[in-house]
């Protein structure tokens, strides 16, 4: 196993990690792409469900935002709960938005949909730097019409 040698920064702390993740979902909320990234490390990993291949750096996540907001242009996230503990935060969010543009290959069918999830993201300097997002992509399939209700 190797160190890097750094200068030495304690934890963020839970007030700075909950201040991150408020201001990180205000910039998805306002569709603010270029604030948005500012918040992801150039390291930065995001594993998403809905994905074949892992997010990487702050094009990475700049792909998948441009990606969701041309398909929900009305898209935004409702912070249920935020959990943190040490340098990760477990977030509790439902997503709500029209589907007006291609996702996934799906054409827009004009339903607006709702969907639940839960992004654990992992914290260093202040960014970013590992993220997954579980969500109920079956839900959203469901708001659109592709898959029967249950």
């Amino acid at each position: 196993m190797s160190v890097k040698s750094s200068t030495f920064r304690p934890a963020a702390t839970v007030q700075e990690i909950a201040r991150l993740v408020t201001e990180l979902t205000a910039a998805w909320n306002a569709h603010e792409i270029d604030r948005a990234v500012t918040f992801y490390a150039p390291e930065y990993e995001g594993v998403d469900v809905a994905q074949a291949a892992p997010q990487r750096g702050p094009d990475g996540i700049r792909q998948t935002m441009t990606r969701y907001l041309q398909a929900f242009p009305d898209l935004q996230f409702l912070l249920e709960d935020t959990l943190v503990q040490g340098d990760q935060a477990a977030l509790f969010w439902t997503a709500q938005g029209t589907h007006q543009g291609v996702l996934m290959n799906i054409p827009p069918t004009g339903r607006r949909i709702q969907a639940r999830g839960v992004s654990r993201l992992t914290l260093a300097d202040g960014k970013v730097v590992r993220a997954v997002y579980v969500w109920d992509v079956a839900g959203l399939l469901r708001g659109i019409g592709l898959l029967p209700e249950l």
